[in-house]
């Protein structure tokens, strides 16, 4: 089983930070959302990090601090930082003081994504004995079983189960949606965070490809999809899923 790959998302702005944390979990990373460098201590505390995702516009103590505290660490993490616009100084020093790389807001999540696995690869060739685990890691879900009522969805293996243990034919993006809410029971989910995520950047939020999507994920895992309970609408709001609803 591949090891797990932690990374901490220090970001101030909380609408961003969930965003991203939601993105990267959705595509098998274990998230530690981190508003300030405190709480990424907290973190660095309890848990050995491979990435840091590092805003350097932070209201405290300030990104390139944070920078040169983890660069001091026995086994420093590996350092993205975010930088604005008008931040380029701070992206050179942050550079000099031993940032792997940096990625400019606003971003893409797919850019962003491929930054991470870019940087993972590179640490792994610098550490030929954990080049597999950690390349794989990058790649491979999480092997956890989620219910979805009376389905069983595999994160591992990336499929449904139907409750006679028949697969249950799902499209690329509707298996993603699936994961994504899955992921977060209980928890309303908005159109425009749904659409961000399942498209990997910002889109127009008039698109109404996520509410087809929901209406086909509706038609093959909910007993009545006029009626759904699994996935249901919470008016003005988004989208919300219930597990146990059968």
């Amino acid at each position: 089983m591949p090891a797990a790959i932690h990374v901490a998302v220090v970001e101030d702005e909380a609408d961003l930070r969930d965003v991203v944390a939601d993105y990267l979990r959705l595509h098998n990373f274990v998230v530690h959302p981190c508003p300030d460098g405190h709480a990424l201590d907290a973190a660095l505390a309890t848990t050995v990090l491979d990435i840091v995702l590092l805003d350097l516009n932070l209201p405290r103590e300030g990104g390139l601090s944070i920078a040169r505290r983890l660069r001091r660490l026995p086994s420093p993490p590996g350092l993205i930082m975010v930088t604005a616009l008008g931040e380029a100084m701070d992206r050179i020093v942050g550079l000099e003081l031993g940032a792997d790389d940096y990625i400019g807001k606003p971003f893409e999540l797919r850019e962003l994504l491929a930054r991470i696995r870019s940087l993972l690869r590179r640490r792994a060739a610098m550490q030929p004995a954990q080049a597999p685990a950690a390349t794989l890691a990058a790649e491979a879900p999480s092997p956890r079983d989620l219910r979805c009522g009376r389905f069983t969805l595999q994160t591992a293996a990336r499929r449904l189960l139907a409750p006679d243990g028949s697969e249950v034919p799902l499209t690329t993006m509707e298996l993603d949606l699936l994961l994504l809410l899955a992921a977060r029971p209980g928890q309303v989910l908005s159109r425009e965070r749904l659409l961000m995520l399942a498209h990997g950047k910002e889109v127009d939020p008039h698109d109404r490809s996520i509410d087809v999507r929901i209406t086909r994920l509706r038609r093959k895992i909910e007993q009545d999809p006029t009626r759904p309970r699994l996935i249901r609408t919470i008016r003005g709001l988004g989208y919300v899923f219930e597990p146990d609803a059968t």
